[in-house]
């Protein structure tokens, strides 16, 4: 199996070669590319198309992110691996939508690179605990205005956030415990969450209990 191909753009020659020189112990991987802006990398793509790029979001010229969704559209095999100081929610939300397919902080160490390139080249995604975490509470924020409650929605959702059980809940408000669901799914799709815990945290966040 040939090595995977890899190449670094950073406008700062010195994080470029630490990279490069971080990555040397794994045989399964070789840099074959240093390029300090968008331009530079364009012009090694027509020679040599990398399996994965390692790239920062802020750089002279083009930023990283316009980069990944322009590359997709040409060399859409290639990995985009950000790599950047960014530890902010909204960029690593921005990166997956333009394309990336992992997310790194700089501090990175040489065990979490490997093990980036070695999942992005299978097609599968990589963020980290810290990044996915930095996401989920970015898009939780996200969105338009949420739709209104209900006042019953609102009377389930204060006993939820109290800790009441379904079947307490229906007690309490002489309702099926089906229909204390049904109101609990549709507070769920209007604000946009996937479970209770969600659910709670979000409407803490929206003033809404």
């Amino acid at each position: 199996m040939n090595p995977i191909k890899v190449i670094v753009v950073d406008d700062h020659q010195l994080f470029r070669e630490g990279i490069s020189s971080l990555l040397e112990g794994d045989p399964d991987i070789s840099v074959v590319g240093l390029v300090d802006s968008a331009d530079s990398m364009i012009d090694f793509f027509e020679n040599e198309v990398p399996d994965v790029v390692l790239i920062d979001i802020s750089m002279p010229g083009k930023d990283g992110l316009t980069v990944i969704r322009e590359s997709k559209k040409k060399y859409p095999n290639v990995k985009f691996i950000v790599l950047t100081m960014h530890a902010d929610g909204q960029y690593v939300v921005k990166a997956v939508r333009s394309g990336a397919f992992g997310y790194l902080l700089k501090n990175a160490d040489k065990k979490e690179l490997s093990d980036a390139i070695h999942t992005v080249v299978k097609e599968q995604k990589y963020f980290n605990a810290e990044i996915s975490q930095l996401m989920v509470g970015n898009m939780s924020l996200e969105g338009d205005t949420p739709k209104s409650l209900s006042e019953r929605e609102t009377q389930v959702l204060q006993l939820v956030s109290n800790g009441k059980t379904t079947k307490e809940i229906a007690e309490e408000l002489f309702v099926s415990t089906r229909t204390v669901e049904t109101h609990r799914v549709n507070m769920m799709k209007k604000l946009d969450v996937q479970n209770t815990a969600e659910l709670i945290k979000k409407a803490v966040k929206l003033n809404l209990i």
